[in-house]
């Protein structure tokens, strides 16, 4: 009797007001990589190994929508469309469809996106529940995370390195003595603020 193929997915970056928004998807390795979690509440040393794990032993993908098309698609359905390419990157490694795909939240993005072909079921806290979940909140967190480093680098005054495009004080003050930037999202309300005359 075959084993279910089950992937698990989820996403970083839905709330920052810079930057992409990241989907991953994993189906799990045997035995599975121990110490799986949240990845929001796993130290960040500890994050960084199980991202190697996982990356090595792992079936994986990622999915990277950037600040353009959230700004056209909404962060709803940049986050939709992130987890969809998510998945079909991770099917494209395992050269065939996983039988059910477990997504954190309470939505999943079968009939919100026309590519979105497979079957399935929104967990809530998902990520705290099912380690396939969990090592795909990982693999988000920490390549998105890695992406904002590199952005920090091109515009170091927001300080991305360590907010990750979250609205921080820091990240608030500089986009008020320094405007924003092309990563910046204008639809979301504190970037959009700034464009209106006072």
């Amino acid at each position: 009797m075959s084993t279910a193929l089950i992937a698990g997915v989820d996403e970083a970056g839905r709330g920052p007001l810079a930057g992409p928004v990241v989907a991953a998807a994993v189906v799990l390795c045997k035995p599975r990589p121990t110490g799986l979690g949240d990845s929001k509440v796993i130290a960040k040393a500890k994050r960084a190994e199980l991202e190697e794990v996982i990356l090595r032993r792992c079936q994986w993908g990622i999915g990277v929508v950037d600040v353009a098309d959230i700004d056209r698609l909404n962060i709803f359905g940049a986050t939709m469309l992130a987890m969809t390419l998510a998945v079909e990157a991770l099917c494209a490694k395992l050269a065939c469809d996983p039988d059910e795909v477990l997504i954190d939240g309470n939505l999943t993005p079968q009939g919100r996106r026309a590519e979105w072909r497979w079957n399935a079921r929104a967990i809530v806290k998902g990520d705290a529940k099912e380690p396939c979940i969990s090592a795909a909140s990982i693999l988000a967190k920490e390549h998105r995370d890695r992406l904002m480093r590199e952005a920090a680098r091109e515009h170091p005054h927001y300080g991305w390195e360590r907010n990750a495009g979250y609205g921080t004080s820091e990240h608030m003050e500089a986009l008020r003595t320094h405007g924003r930037t092309p990563l910046h999202r204008r639809s979301f309300a504190p970037v959009a603020q700034l464009e209106m005359p006072l």
